[in-house]
């Protein structure tokens, strides 16, 4: 049997892991990071698609650029929180301009982080905050439940605490909720809280501390089909016009709804049938 002594110190050292190592930024221009142990890894080849093929958010899509080039050339920038209807392309946008702004050979460097991992966020930016590069902290479809205390971590990112956010750190996360919490949560505080405004703006006011707030609605059938006319000449496709059109909303009126991402999947299986590959 094992020293009592070392199963404790053992115990204790999955609590508090040891500090994660700063890996080679040059390696790559993204990141996942991950716990247990803390770690940046490099992603080879970021699944995104061309800025020219987001339709219907050009006003998103030039504030985002606009703001994330400024940070990227060393210049005040806000953290953003892109919310709204879902499969629009708030993640797509994230990535495109990610794109967008290496493509004028500014290094910045995106690193993803899981909403699951909130809780370690204090120790990724005393990782990154040592570091000569700039990065891009990406949180894709952060949302909180009633019962969930992630949401104390987050601060952590848009605040920084006593030490502040690293100059070097900007936050950019996507939502289908405007305050990241469902309402009927707000609406249970107001009524059983025993004081009800300040249980309320404690997490209302979350959403507040994002500089930027950019939302995305739901698309019309023109800029549907405009998205579906994208990608077909893109790659390649090509089909009747009259035919597309009356494919591309019958396939919209079997999945009860119209977004970016519902013309990717009526594209990509156009695409199928027609023998292109992606």
């Amino acid at each position: 049997m094992s020293d009592p002594l070392e199963r404790i110190a053992a115990a204790l050292e999955r609590m508090s892991p040891a500090p994660g190592t700063m890996p080679d930024v040059e390696a790559a221009d993204a990141f996942v990071w991950h716990v247990e142990p803390d770690r940046l890894d490099p992603v080879g080849k970021v699944n995104r698609v061309d800025m020219s093929l987001l339709v219907g958010i050009d006003r998103s899509r030039d504030t985002l650029l606009a703001n994330t080039l400024q940070f990227a050339r060393g210049l005040p920038a806000n953290n953003a929180l892109l919310w709204g209807a879902r499969g629009m392309g708030k993640s797509s946008l994230v990535k495109a301009v990610h794109a967008a702004v290496l493509a004028q050979d500014l290094p910045l460097k995106i690193v993803e982080l899981h909403r699951e991992d909130l809780p370690s966020v204090g120790r990724l930016l005393n990782l990154l905050r040592d570091s000569r590069a700039r990065f891009v902290l990406f949180c894709d479809d952060l949302s909180f439940s009633h019962d969930d205390q992630h949401y104390k971590s987050l601060k952590a990112v848009l605040d920084g605490g006593i030490e502040g956010r690293p100059d070097n750190v900007i936050f950019y996360a996507t939502s289908n909720r405007r305050h990241l919490m469902p309402r009927d949560m707000i609406e249970n505080e107001r009524s059983s809280a025993i004081n009800p405004s300040e249980a309320v703006e404690e997490k209302v006011s979350l959403s507040d501390r994002f500089g930027l707030w950019l939302g995305f609605h739901p698309c019309s059938q023109d800029e549907y089909l405009e998205m579906i006319q994208g990608y077909c000449a893109a790659h390649g496709v090509k089909v009747d016009e009259a035919t597309l059109r009356a494919e591309a909303i019958e396939w919209q009126a079997t999945r009860g709804a119209r977004s970016g991402r519902v013309a990717w999947q009526f594209f990509t299986d156009l695409a199928g049938r027609h023998g292109v590959s992606l």
